[in-house]
């Protein structure tokens, strides 16, 4: 009887041990490097010409919208995630403006991608995504602007 009672509080002790452990590791497995995290420490800016917006992806892309940029180092396929050109305060550009757009270089499907942050267009800065490379929803992109007329500055 004491064997039994012992068996099952060593058992139940040891699954109680590995059901803490199974959260840090699919935590650590989130931040590790993978082909979509997206490192803010590495971001980068580049300067171009918007050759094609594109509202959905071609074949062999990424899903979302794009924006093709030829830039100095050549052209560039600049990712603007599933919200990018949809709802209010939604990306307005095409062919042929200059642009600025911030964000993280990838090598995703085994071609280069540069996953937007932000796109500076004139004046107008569009958040694509946020620091973590999340995009950002028209829903956040409102919240936001409500925030930012309410307390009368920028985020």
């Amino acid at each position: 009887m004491m064997k039994r009672l012992f068996a099952g509080l060593y058992a139940l002790a040891l699954i109680s041990l590995i059901s803490l452990q199974l959260p840090v590791q699919a935590q650590t497995a989130e931040r590790s490097v993978g082909p979509f995290s997206y490192d803010a420490s590495k971001e980068a800016t580049l300067n171009g010409t918007v050759l094609s917006v594109l509202a959905k992806p071609s074949p062999g892309m990424i899903m979302g919208s794009h924006l093709l940029l030829a830039t100095l180092s050549g052209p560039v396929d600049a990712s603007l995630g599933r919200f990018g050109l949809q709802g209010k305060g939604a990306l307005s550009v095409a062919p042929g403006q200059q642009v600025e757009v911030t964000g993280v270089m990838k090598t995703l499907k085994d071609k280069q991608v540069f996953l937007a942050r932000s796109v500076k267009v004139g004046d107008q800065v569009y958040t694509m995504r946020n620091e973590h490379g999340i995009p950002v929803s028209p829903q956040s992109r409102e919240r936001a602007k409500g925030k930012t007329a309410q307390f009368g500055g920028s985020l």
